[in-house]
């Protein structure tokens, strides 16, 4: 039925902010970026190797709960080759990690780091 996730939607509180952060500290390039003035709003397209993640700014969004535990999407994950390598960069960028665990149903390396907003980001070992 499904092939493959296409998109993650994700509303920044500041849209500039969070703009550097996905693009310049995560690296991702900006695939497209349109002002759509009807909503007041920006969308950028990023590439998350055939995936994508849309950002949006929105006039005076709610808050988002800060639990990842509460209901709905708990965190967004990324693949890399080496959690190790992929911590050392962010942590040259200024963000921080929590420290590197291992799961105990793969034996993969995993940890997570938040965006601007707080939203849960996890890199996960390949």
């Amino acid at each position: 039925m499904f092939d493959d996730i296409h998109h993650v939607a994700i509303i920044a509180s500041d849209y500039q902010r969070s703009r550097h952060f996905y693009t310049e500290i995560l690296g991702l390039k900006i695939i497209r970026e349109v002002w759509r003035a009807q909503r007041q709003s920006w969308k950028c397209d990023l590439a998350v190797g055939d995936t994508q993640i849309e950002l949006f700014s929105f006039p005076e969004p709610p808050a988002r709960p800060t639990h990842p535990e509460a209901v709905g999407l708990r965190h967004l994950s990324f693949k890399v080759g080496s959690v190790l390598n992929a911590v050392e960069r962010l942590t040259e960028r200024g963000v921080e990690c929590e420290a590197i665990r291992t799961d105990p149903y793969t034996g993969k390396q995993f940890t997570f780091f938040a965006d601007p907003d707080g939203l849960p980001l996890e890199i996960y070992q390949t």
